[in-house]
């Protein structure tokens, strides 16, 4: 896993925020009542501050601030359905008395054999038939190409543990991109939904937008899973300044959605239509929960 170098931010800088001396009254201090009580006023605002935070020249505030902006990350992401979707089909398996009912087109001969036998029936010779739901694998790709700092950085946090949340066998990949991309996790690694978040957080921005590039090395993460939907979210205003055919490398991922930022998302909703892809508009990390329940069922 490729992980940024961390840019710090100045106590005075972050001071410029109204909230800033409430949360963090003296150096090297984070008063968790006061992010409570902001959090219940302006979730948005304070995960955004708290993201700034995780980046503080103060090592004791930007560890309180990172470890704090984590746990909140992942309990918002929590607050939002994590049920996955999927076409349902009926399967035949070895019997089991809680799995369904008894499948007795292919139990049949089990239990004749036995009543003539004057014997018991040999479970293990028994079916049932069941409902069951394809497993979902997601890939998430974060646009790091412009500021990934305040909201922007929280949102993509959010967005990651949301994504977790929702593949419960850690059946999904993170992969952040600007003019280049990088696997902050891959779709075969293990990993704590906090240490992801917490790679996340450590993100910076870069220049350059190669959403061709992104597309492709999404394709190439779901291409390593068995899971029966594969779904790439991509988290961007969808603006590529790279060269690259972007709808030649949507077209090729079995499934598309799109969540851009509210106010700026003509070019996702331009490639949404012609990629025959869902969009979804957010104005801030808090609106994510409900993005994914949206677009992912």
């Amino acid at each position: 896993m490729a992980r940024s170098q961390r840019s710090t931010v100045a106590r005075r800088d972050l001071a410029r925020h109204q909230r800033f001396e409430d949360l963090s009254p003296e150096v090297g201090q984070l008063d968790e009542a006061a992010v409570d009580a902001a959090m219940a006023e302006d979730p948005d605002d304070v995960l955004g501050l708290l993201a700034d935070m995780a980046r503080a020249t103060d090592p004791v505030l930007r560890e309180l601030a990172r470890r704090l902006a984590g746990r909140l990350v992942v309990d918002l992401a929590r607050c939002g359905p994590t049920r996955q979707r999927g076409v349902g089909r009926i399967e035949t398996t070895r019997f089991d008395p809680d799995a369904g009912d008894l499948d007795l087109d292919a139990s049949t001969e089990a239990i004749v054999e036995a009543r003539a036998a004057g014997a018991a029936v040999d479970p293990d010779r028994l079916h049932v038939r069941r409902w069951v739901r394809p497993r979902t694998a997601v890939c998430l790709l974060v646009d790091r190409s412009g500021s990934m700092q305040g909201r922007p950085l929280a949102t993509n946090a959010l967005a990651a543990a949301a994504a977790a949340l929702r593949c419960q066998d850690q059946d999904y990949s993170v992969i952040a991109f600007a003019g280049d991309a990088v696997a902050v996790k891959s779709q075969d690694e293990a990993a704590p939904v906090e240490r992801v978040v917490d790679r996340v957080l450590s993100l910076r921005g870069k220049g350059t937008t190669d959403l061709a590039g992104a597309l492709r090395l999404a394709a190439h993460q779901l291409a390593r899973t068995d899971a029966g939907r594969k779904v790439v979210v991509l988290l961007s205003d969808c603006r590529a300044t790279e060269p690259g055919d972007v709808l030649a490398a949507a077209s090729v991922l079995e499934e598309l959605v799109v969540v851009a930022p509210a106010g700026d998302d003509e070019d996702a909703r331009r490639l949404a239509r012609e990629a025959g892809a869902q969009i979804a508009t957010v104005s801030g990390p808090s609106e994510i929960p409900a993005a994914f329940a949206t677009l992912l069922g």
